[in-house]
């Protein structure tokens, strides 16, 4: 067995990420020695982050909830805020009956052992397993969100759209081969055949108001698409859009979950409430995130105004 080439030692790499401004300079030379492959290869990322590459396009991926998800350079990069928007999506997915116009459940071949989803309301007795639960994540970016939960609910029928076709490219390799990738704008592209038959619909929407785009720091505001950061003059442009439409894909009972900011979130509820949702705020200190929850409620049930007060979410993927 050869000798590997020889590398620059750990506190060389951690002093020059340091001296560039990187914060967390001891975790990121690990991540980088972990990564490179040969010594010509850690200089050359070492180089690229610190002429500010993100650290994520340096490595060419991320990780999230666990997964390593593939991030081409010039794609959104999944924050760990997010991560929340995942735990509820999943805790709900498991409250969650299904649609009711699906036919009857799948039966079991009669080689297979019995199957636990973890939800009683889509096993069905006998020999048949669980309807796949019908997710669909719009501005999906890398793929992050669907893939996490692809994960956490087998089994999943995953649509996942986005608009940026770097960003397609790069989910397809995330959630291939367990779910589809669009490129579009919001619901254009997807299948009209799930209308009203979706179960979970999440948007980690932009949300950064345009005056605001200058104050990001250079990691997003140079290396990241303008189209993953920029949500309009008042940062709930695309959010409008998703909410307006929302209950056209639904399946009574199913949610609607959009990542926001603290101070956004009143807003986000009314247009919610106002497109038949019945909204609710979940938040958690931990990740600094917010998420507006809304439920499409049965056809015969009167609509709800939004909730006062906000409820602090818990981390997890238990329901």
């Amino acid at each position: 067995m050869s000798a590997l080439p020889p590398f620059l030692p750990q506190p060389v790499v951690v002093a020059k990420l340091r001296a560039a401004g990187c914060v967390f300079a001891e975790d990121e030379a690990r991540l980088l020695l972990s990564t490179a492959r040969t010594s010509s290869e850690l200089a050359a990322m070492l180089d690229r982050r610190i002429s500010g590459l993100p650290l994520e396009h340096v490595l060419g991926w991320a990780e999230f909830c666990g997964l390593r998800i593939a991030v081409d350079t010039g794609v959104f990069v999944p924050r760990r805020r997010t991560e929340f928007l995942v735990h509820q999506a999943v805790a709900l997915a498991h409250r969650t009956a299904g649609s009711a116009d699906r036919s009857a459940p799948l039966p079991r071949p009669a080689s297979d052992p019995p199957v636990s989803s973890g939800s009683e309301n889509l096993t069905a007795p006998g020999d048949q397993v669980p309807r796949p639960r019908i997710v669909v994540d719009l501005c999906c970016g890398s793929g992050a969100v669907g893939a996490a939960l692809v994960a956490a609910l087998e089994p999943v029928e995953l649509h996942a759209v986005d608009i940026d076709p770097a960003a397609v490219r790069c989910a397809r390799r995330n959630v291939a081969p367990d779910g589809r990738v669009y490129e579009g704008d919001l619901y254009e592209p997807l299948p009209a055949t799930l209308r009203g038959r979706v179960d979970i619909l999440t948007a980690n929407a932009p949300y950064v108001p345009t005056e605001a785009i200058g104050l990001l720091p250079p990691e997003a505001r140079v290396h990241e698409p303008r189209v993953a950061l920029d949500g309009g003059a008042d940062g709930l442009e695309i959010q409008r859009r998703v909410t307006a439409s929302a209950a056209r894909w639904l399946a009574p009972g199913g949610h609607l979950l959009i990542e926001t900011s603290r101070r956004q979130a009143p807003r986000t509820t009314e247009a919610f409430a106002r497109n038949g949702l019945v909204p609710r705020v979940v938040e958690s200190e931990e990740l600094d995130a917010t998420v507006v929850v809304g439920t499409m409620p049965p056809p015969s049930a009167p609509r709800s105004r939004p909730r006062s007060g906000n409820r602090r979410g818990r981390i997890g993927f238990s329901g």
